[in-house]
């Protein structure tokens, strides 16, 4: 193991329930209909593939530019007192950074991963971030992986990714990288996807310890 990726929201910011709050609240304001279905399709997508889903499956009378600007907007707001970082992710994510070369590969838009590393205190320890709006797809294709893997400088099959989601599982295993699930107790991932994961900790704070027996 060379490198360590981290995905954002549900592994290091209890923030799922908030995008799909926000999402669910445009939808509902601007003419759509939230189908059940779309709460699990829509973690990993990029922005304008999330943007587009609202308009074309939900029914948002909005453009999807309209709709990622309403809906990024909102998450920017509920941001500024400082993102809801879940109880020892700060800390995990520090004595991680120190022991390995580590990267962020989240969907969150670039704005929303800088406001957690300047909260979190991270960008000194954090070599770089990327999200799948700066990559072709976003999860489960494994775009914002291999994208990590390349401005690490490493083989993505020499690095470890960490993930709660169906789709975050999937796009990390499709980039070839050894996987470490954290499941969101909130949405669980599918059983199938998460029986190939390599390893799963239901406590963050336990993920170093599990690093250490992985090398």
């Amino acid at each position: 193991m060379t490198a360590v990726v981290f995905d954002l929201d549900g592994v290091l910011v209890d923030s799922e329930r908030l995008w799909d709050e926000v999402r669910r609240s445009v939808v509902a304001e601007h003419g759509g209909r939230w189908r059940e279905e779309a709460t699990r399709a829509l973690q990993g997508m990029s922005t304008p593939e999330w943007a587009r889903y609202l308009v074309e499956e939900l029914g948002t009378r909005l453009t999807a530019a309209e709709a990622a600007d309403v809906v990024v907007g909102e998450m920017a707001r509920r941001y500024e007192a400082g993102p809801p970082i879940l109880p020892g992710a700060r800390e995990t994510a520090r004595a991680v950074a120190t022991a390995y070369p580590t990267a962020i590969a989240s969907s969150s838009p670039p704005a929303l991963i800088d406001a957690f590393l300047t909260a979190a205190d991270l960008h000194d320890l954090v070599r770089t971030a990327v999200s799948s709006e700066q990559v072709g797809a976003g999860k489960p294709a494994p775009d914002v992986y291999l994208e990590a893997a390349t401005l690490l400088g490493v083989s993505p099959q020499t690095c470890v990714a960490v993930e709660d989601s169906t789709n975050g599982l999937a796009s990390a295993l499709a980039a070839g990288m050894t996987v470490v699930a954290t499941p969101n107790p909130h949405y669980p991932p599918d059983d199938r996807v998460l029986a190939r994961a390599h390893a799963v900790v239901t406590d963050i704070t336990r993920l170093p310890e599990t690093l250490r027996r992985m090398q």
